[in-house]
């Protein structure tokens, strides 16, 4: 589990103007529709192909919990794609991302200065262009890692710097001990 990816994908998924299919078939036939056959779904999911064909006939109703996670995580990765796209570009383009979170964090600044990681709370509407670079990120795959240093970025220039208005020798924010995080668009 990713917490950025999964929190990014949360966020976009807010932006959906119809709920995802609920039940177990019809989430099944869904990703048949999608992936065009039960087998590319029975290896996507990890189960026999014969277990797909009873869900889509109704002749199953109930999933293994781990299976359940999955498919409904399968689900909602391919639903309303227009509506995905069009979240992320307003996001990247116009609107930004707002991340809520509660985590340790600290910095690396000139000495003298009072550096020492702490736990914050911070609720911060990031610009469209860290929107961008997180989707974008996301999208080719980039490590957790690499999220949370766009996020920290971001976090320096809006929070700490208050876009260029003060702690103009900070160099580095870390950002660790996550506790919460969510984004909002």
């Amino acid at each position: 589990m990713t917490l950025f990816g999964d929190g990014l994908d949360t966020a976009v998924q807010k932006a959906f103007t119809r709920p995802a299919p609920k039940s177990a078939p019809v989430q099944m036939r869904y990703l048949v529709k999608q992936l065009k056959g039960t087998k590319p779904v029975a290896q996507m999911l990890r189960i026999s192909q014969r277990t797909v064909e009873r869900y889509v006939k109704d002749q199953i109703k109930k999933p293994r919990p781990d299976l359940a996670a999955r498919l409904e995580r399968e689900v909602k990765k391919r639903w309303q794609p227009q509506i995905r796209t069009k979240a992320r570009q307003q996001a990247a383009t116009t609107g930004g991302i707002v991340i809520d979170t509660r985590a340790r964090i600290g910095y690396t600044a000139p000495i003298g200065s009072t550096d020492e990681d702490r736990l914050r709370h911070l609720t911060v509407a990031l610009p469209p262009r860290y929107a961008a670079r997180l989707f974008e990120a996301q999208e080719q795959g980039a490590p957790e890692q690499r999220l949370r240093e766009i996020a920290a970025e971001g976090l320096k220039e809006v929070y700490f710097q208050d876009n260029g208005r003060r702690a103009g020798q900070l160099e580095e924010v870390r950002f660790t001990d996550i506790e919460h995080l969510e984004f909002d668009l």
